[in-house]
């Protein structure tokens, strides 16, 4: 499954490669808390970030309850963010802060490319297998822009 994670303000939206929105991720309230929402506004996921932004760390909130928790492992030498749930465990790993691979269980399973768009904003191409996809997916792409998204604008 290939789509788009597109960072516009306060806001991100997902579309897929026909550009048909799949999902929106909308800022709520104060602080640092994001809601995935699919095509029809239904609230899907919470997205929580936690701790400093030299070592940040994310929680996943589905219905009230923790369902992923996300951390920063490193954000120079060998940039990467692990990401575990019930009976799994993400990698999202990278050498450039750019292009990322998406590791769940010792296995490939997609990759996290990042473009600078026409307005200077950053877009995340995604591509993973079909078997590996979940509605909360694009919220790595959000992490990475919450992670190393600043430094990319930078260069």
């Amino acid at each position: 499954m290939e789509f788009v994670v597109i960072s516009r303000g306060n806001k991100y939206i997902v579309e897929d490669k026909k550009q048909k929105l799949m999902y929106n991720i909308k800022k709520k309230g104060f602080g640092q808390r994001y809601i995935l929402l699919d095509a029809s506004n239904y609230n899907l996921y919470t997205f929580i970030q936690l701790g400093d932004e030299r070592k940040p760390f994310f929680n996943i909130v589905l219905n009230d309850d923790s369902f992923m928790k996300m951390e920063c492992k490193s954000l120079f030498l060998d940039p990467s963010i692990s990401a575990t749930g019930k009976n799994m465990k993400f990698l999202i790993t990278s050498k450039d802060r750019k292009n990322f691979e998406i590791i769940l269980n010792e296995k490939l399973v997609g990759h996290i490319a990042t473009k600078v768009g026409v307005t200077g904003d950053l877009q995340y191409d995604v591509d993973i297998e079909n078997t590996a996809f979940d509605d909360y997916i694009p919220l790595f792409a959000v992490a990475v822009d919450k992670v190393f998204g600043e430094m990319n604008k930078q260069k």
